[in-house]
């Protein structure tokens, strides 16, 4: 009778659940699920920390529509990657976690490593449970991977002893589990969906706004269609950007303070009412806005402001419903209204106001003339990776997107540090692509040894650091008073030749001319490279009419 080890049973469900990509940290106990996993086709990605090899699963997932997996060793490997864990939970992203743990024999002995892992992941995750039995191992993953991605989605954790993974049990006994099915598209209730349509022909100052369910769903198709068959002014969640490009004549991205205060009905979808849209209260919005809301979370609809027409349902059937109703009775917002005249007006002073900044190639540089430079060289399918406060927030404005899912960033939940494993995912999914890496120099230094990995794979990813000498900037004053500010970090680092050193290809840029030369070579090379770019310490972004948080208070 054939004997199969626990982790030759991992590597096979994970293959029969659609696993392609896996990213981790190998060692005790873990190791051989990684080895049988490449022998099952699996690629597997070796990461230098758990916190990016759990933040490249979970982009991974989001970015192939199905789910891939992070492995971790157990006690502080596992704990390692709870912070990143829980921006799956956040984002709502679907992604499987296993993590290696003290035999089963030895639990509360002291062994090895030995934590609380699963209950560490519990509060955060879809589901987390320890195996117990090496010939139901198909059975956990199989479950693990539906509540991953059925309903709402979200990270699943499996907890995996040292005795499971090496254990060997007949063959025959083992209980292999089907593929988990993709996930139904539900379909809005119909009267919801002409309720929708009602009201929206009742606003005199409509909004759309959609967010990165609406890229999730891979409903662009349809959210770009209706945008364009209505006539409404749209605004793009960061994540979201691309669904439809950029430059689309009804961006109201450039005047968003404008429509955001104005708006007297939004038709919300796939995005969510909390800081990053200063919880749809006043100041930001009007006291009477009217919100019509799409998601396929019941329990998101109404939060901080009641939903008039609230539509449960699929982004993309559920816009495919409301396409329908105006196929048999086309409508579109007038397209003279004082409304539309009146966002473009404000777009146009906006962008205008920008344009100095874009001007100013004085040294050290500002982050307004670097970031259109890159904004220029990039092609219209690279995918963007930013974080890193100023960094991130400025690139929003400035860097378009042309396509869905081409920008990851910090998103609901606001993380640190993943930007490292965003951009390993996005290299890894789409090979064909270039991959730009935007990070402040406080972003950077998270997990910047993980740019190793990228000159391993040889994956084409180009790094532009924004070096301002730490987190937020600091005034010459504070400088010169000899007391290291708390968040300065040294502004002469050479993170270019620290690329070098890893085996990549680094560049100093200081000057526009300095920058523009180096994109031009670097998104040319086949495998990773960095641009060290240093930043005026001082360097700010434009004045905002708004702060960055509207507080839920007032």
């Amino acid at each position: 009778m054939a004997k199969i080890s626990g982790h030759q049973i991992i590597a096979k469900a994970l293959k029969t659940q659609g696993v392609e990509n896996m990213y981790g940290v190998v060692g005790i106990p873990v190791a051989v699920i990684a080895g049988s996993a490449q022998r099952e086709g699996i690629n597997y990605v070796g990461m230098r920390h758990e916190m990016p090899a759990t933040y490249a699963a979970q982009a991974s997932s989001y970015l192939n529509g199905r789910i891939s997996a992070a492995l971790v060793v157990s006690g502080p490997g596992a704990l390692n990657a709870v912070g990143a864990f829980a921006n799956a939970w956040s984002n709502r992203w679907p992604m499987l976690l296993l993590g290696g743990a003290g035999e089963q024999s030895g639990v509360d002995m002291g062994f090895f490593q030995e934590s609380e892992q699963v209950a560490a992941m519990a509060p955060y995750a879809k589901y987390a449970k320890r195996a117990e039995k090496i010939e139901r191992l198909p059975i956990y993953i199989a479950e693990a991977v539906k509540k991953s991605i059925m309903g709402v989605p979200g990270p699943s954790y499996i907890d995996l002893p040292g005795d499971v993974i090496a254990g060997e049990v007949d063959e025959e006994l083992v209980q292999w589990a089907p593929r988990v099915p993709d996930p139904k598209r539900l379909l809005s209730d119909p009267q919801d969906v002409q309720a929708a349509i009602e009201a929206l022909k009742t606003a005199e100052q409509p909004l759309v706004i959609f967010g990165k369910g609406i890229a999730a769903s891979r409903a662009e198709a349809e959210m770009r269609r209706f945008v364009e068959e209505t006539g409404i002014p749209y605004l793009a969640m960061p994540m979201a950007k691309g669904i439809i490009p950029d430059d689309h004549e009804q961006a109201a991205a450039a005047a968003r303070s404008f429509v955001l205060s104005n708006a007297d009905l939004i038709f919300l979808a796939g995005a969510r009412l909390n800081w990053m849209l200063h919880f749809g209260l006043a100041p930001r919005f009007r006291d009477d806005v009217r919100i019509v809301q799409l998601d396929f979370n019941p329990e998101e609809i109404g939060v901080n402001v009641p939903s008039e027409v609230a539509l449960i349902g699929d982004a993309k059937a559920t816009l495919g419903q409301m396409l329908d109703v105006l196929d048999k009775d086309p409508w579109q917002f007038p397209q003279d209204s004082e409304w539309l005249q009146s966002v473009k007006a404000e777009a146009r002073q906006n962008a205008e106001a920008i344009d100095a900044m874009y001007a100013d190639h004085s040294t050290p540089l500002q982050y307004y003339p670097a970031l259109k430079s890159i904004d220029t060289a990039l092609p219209n399918d690279a995918i963007i990776v930013a974080e890193g406060a100023s960094t991130m927030d400025i690139s929003r404005t400035v860097l378009n997107n042309y396509q869905a899912r081409t920008r990851l960033d910090a998103g609901s939940y606001g993380s640190m540090g993943l930007g490292h494993g965003f951009a390993i995912a996005a290299a890894t999914e789409h090979p064909d692509r270039k991959v730009l890496c935007l990070q402040g120099d406080g972003a950077f230094g998270f997990a910047g040894t993980e740019c190793e990995v990228a000159v391993r794979y040889k994956l084409p990813i180009t790094w532009v650091v924004f070096n301002n000498g730490g987190i937020g900037g600091h005034t010459q004053e504070q400088i010169d008073s000899g007391t290291v500010p708390p968040g300065a970090m040294s502004p002469g680092a050479r993170y270019d030749l620290m690329m070098e050193a890893l085996g990549g290809k680094g560049y100093q840029a200081e000057t526009i001319e300095d920058l523009n030369a180096a994109l031009a070579e670097a998104l040319t090379l086949d495998g990773p490279s960095l641009i060290n770019v240093p930043i005026a310490h001082d360097a700010k972004r434009k004045p905002q009419k708004f702060g960055w948080l509207t507080s839920a208070a007032h």
